[in-house]
């Protein structure tokens, strides 16, 4: 090729147009999905133009968004499970949402309910009269009931029943429970009993149990048979764990990928605790002193061999970092723990207390005397529809029509049409 030619063609290249980085959709989408996980963020991208929003809305777009943001889900309040279901919310605007916006709405046949958990933006409840298990969407208000398998039902009269609800990682159109309930066998052995149901399917799957471990007793100590507690479940790694109570004191893991159950033992140094996600995503717990408001963060760790022991982690005062007269000191109980945000919900005498177990930072929720079950609820929401039938991007940018001066007053319309 001449100097000619190659001079010619450089110039032909030169005149081509080079793409800015946000007038490329697939950098652009590279862009926003790197947005925080905040019921805002989408919202407020949207109102920047039509193709803004036409980019946050594809349903592509909106599995990445929540499968990017899935281990940090912004905790967006708690459930206040008391004499009903109600919500209290922890952001601040725009984030914050209503008390309002988060009600459910039960049959009057219903009966007394009991809460066991929110997990991936689902809320699971068991209805003892009917003997149901209802999976309840809070951002579109969908209810899922279900019959409780009769394996399980038929030791619901004598014994607790707990669960879980989540969904499957990527996957935000499908949801699993699992169920379960400590009982004798034929041979007064006692034993676990877990059943899984898969949305996908919709059906329940076979009865897996496991025999609890015996754990002899001293004569002059009163105990009882060994139940699963009706403490929250925490996920940890591939599998769900409950702790256990009776004559064995311990924590029961089920395996959701091997589908098998298995019991582990405590560390003995620890006396009050809770099960928590650990550093890391391992199984961890939360010791609390009987004399003190000194909590222990141990965690499990498996070595080289297979062998899971328990370590020690780190020891927070959690009278020192919260804003405590000394009279004031003395009281503290741990209502509740948001596994993903790693947040813990204390009550104290002058109220209620969120404290980040990584910065130590702590925001009062607001003052009350009344110890109640609370449940936190965190989820990453976008733009897709998932449980329901309703076309939810309509009802998304149909809230979009706003002048921008007014958005925080319509994110929970704008932000909630799916998840």
């Amino acid at each position: 090729m001449s100097e000619g030619e190659m001079t010619a063609s450089s110039r032909r290249h030169a005149r081509l147009p080079v793409v800015a980085p946000l007038y490329d959709d697939d950098l652009l989408s590279e862009i926003l999905v790197r947005l925080p996980p905040q019921p805002s963020s989408l919202p407020h991208a949207s109102l920047v133009c039509k193709r803004w929003r036409r980019l946050v809305s594809d349903p592509a777009f909106c599995r990445r968004f929540r499968l990017r943001h899935r281990r940090s889900a912004p905790l967006l309040g708690f459930f206040d499970i008391f004499c009903n279901i109600s919500f209290i919310p922890t952001l601040e605007a725009p984030n914050r949402i209503p008390p309002g916006r988060f009600s459910l709405q039960l049959d009057h046949g219903d009966g007394d309910f009991m809460s066991l958990g929110c997990r991936h933006g689902l809320v699971l409840i068991y209805l003892r009269k009917r003997l149901q298990i209802l999976v309840w969407y809070p951002v579109t208000a969908d209810q899922h009931r279900l019959a409780i398998p009769p394996g399980v039902a038929a030791c619901g009269g004598k014994t607790p029943i707990n669960g879980a609800v989540l969904r499957a990682p990527g996957d935000v159109q499908h949801f699993q429970v699992v169920l379960v309930v400590a009982y004798d066998d034929d041979q007064q052995h006692r034993r676990a009993l877990a059943c899984v149901y898969s949305s996908k399917t919709g059906l329940w799957g076979d009865p897996i149990s496991t025999l609890f471990p015996y754990q002899a007793v001293e004569a002059d100590v009163f105990s009882f048979a060994t139940l699963i507690s009706t403490n929250v479940a925490v996920l940890a790694g591939d599998s769900l764990h409950w702790v256990l109570a009776g004559n064995f004191n311990g924590i029961l893991e089920f395996d959701l990928e091997k589908q098998g159950l298995a019991v582990i033992r405590l560390p003995e140094e620890v006396n009050c605790w809770k099960l928590m996600r650990a550093e890391g995503g391992g199984l961890g717990l939360l010791g609390m002193s009987d004399s003190n408001s000194n909590t222990q963060l141990w965690k499990r760790k498996t070595n080289c061999d297979g062998v899971a022991s328990w370590v020690l982690g780190m020891t927070i005062d959690l009278e020192n970092i919260l804003p405590l007269k000394p009279e004031e000191k003395g009281t503290i109980a741990i209502l509740g723990l948001a596994e993903d945000n790693n947040v813990l919900l204390l009550w104290t005498i002058i109220g209620l207390f969120v404290v980040d177990l990584e910065s130590l930072k702590f925001k009062k929720l607001f003052q009350t005397m009344i110890i109640s079950q609370y449940y936190p609820f965190e989820s990453v929401y976008t733009a897709g529809n998932t449980m329901s039938y309703v076309a939810a991007d309509e009802i998304m940018f149909t809230s979009f029509c706003v002048k921008p001066t007014i958005l925080s007053s319509v994110v929970p319309f704008v932000y909630f049409a799916a998840s």
